[in-house]
């Protein structure tokens, strides 16, 4: 049975105390928090503590805090030579205290509260200063997922770039579309297995083979005619830059 602290209350927090409490293998000692009740629909409350002199003995500390708390909170532990890993996608290995023994526990996924997720199928990433603290890192991992991989800090860096592009930027292009159709009476369900089609077709091909529409055409006359219907300068803004990103791309095949 590997004993697992949580520090923190977030939604990779609250996740990863679901996941893990579905477990086998797998028992959380305990859960910090800076307020007790954001937890207690999740956990028992006497394992909730609010105090980081409260921490008990564990394998492995969880930080799950926002990028510039890491380093603070890594600091405050009363205690040396524990594995403590942090789940950022950003932040270094090296932020984390040198007192204790240092490692990434990173799951690739956007997480919301009220949005149940299917751990199984959530890549982890994992980076660890030996192989002892890897491998009781990968045995966590694999506990709760099938898709774990080993990742140092500068892959992980350009993990988080490139998911920054294909979730966050995608999702605000939801959010353009969703005006437009709001603007003239239309529903965005339309829409919907549009989009349904453009990620299963991923699965499979590869993106850049995949990739349709006007730009991709050079079909100056439909561009044109766009850019004049847009009358918001940030929606004409976004279109002229991902148009020419994809008419350059396809220059450089």
């Amino acid at each position: 049975m590997i004993r697992i602290t949580i520090i923190g209350s977030g939604n990779v927090a609250q996740h990863l105390i679901k996941a893990f409490t579905k477990s086998e293998g797998i028992e959380i000692g305990q859960v910090f928090s800076r307020k007790k009740e954001s937890l207690t629909h999740l956990i028992e409350s006497d394992k909730i503590v609010t105090d980081f002199s409260d921490l008990k003995e564990a394998d492995l500390y969880v930080i799950s805090v926002t990028d510039d708390a890491i380093s603070e909170v890594s600091a405050q532990l009363p205690f040396q030579n524990q594995l403590v890993v942090h789940t950022s996608g950003t932040s270094s290995i090296a932020v984390l205290n040198p007192k204790n023994r240092k490692g990434v526990f990173y799951p690739l996924q956007t997480f919301s509260k009220s949005k149940a997720v299917d751990f199984s199928i959530i890549p982890i990433c994992l980076e660890a200063e030996n192989e002892r603290d890897y491998k009781i890192l990968e045995t966590v991992a694999n506990r709760i997922s099938n898709a774990v991989f080993s990742i140092s800090s500068e892959q992980r860096k350009a993990l988080h770039v490139a998911a920054v592009f294909v979730n966050n930027f995608t999702n605000h292009l939801y959010q353009i579309g969703q005006e437009i159709c709001n603007e003239h009476q239309m529903s965005f369900e339309i829409l919907k297995p549009l989009i349904q089609e453009t990620a299963d077709k991923i699965k499979t091909l590869n993106p850049i083979d995949v990739q349709t529409g006007p730009a991709k055409r050079n079909d100056f006359g439909t561009i044109e005619a766009h850019l004049n219907y847009l009358t918001n300068e940030n929606q004409k803004n976004i279109y002229k830059i991902l148009t020419q990103s994809i008419q350059h791309n396809g220059k450089t095949l």
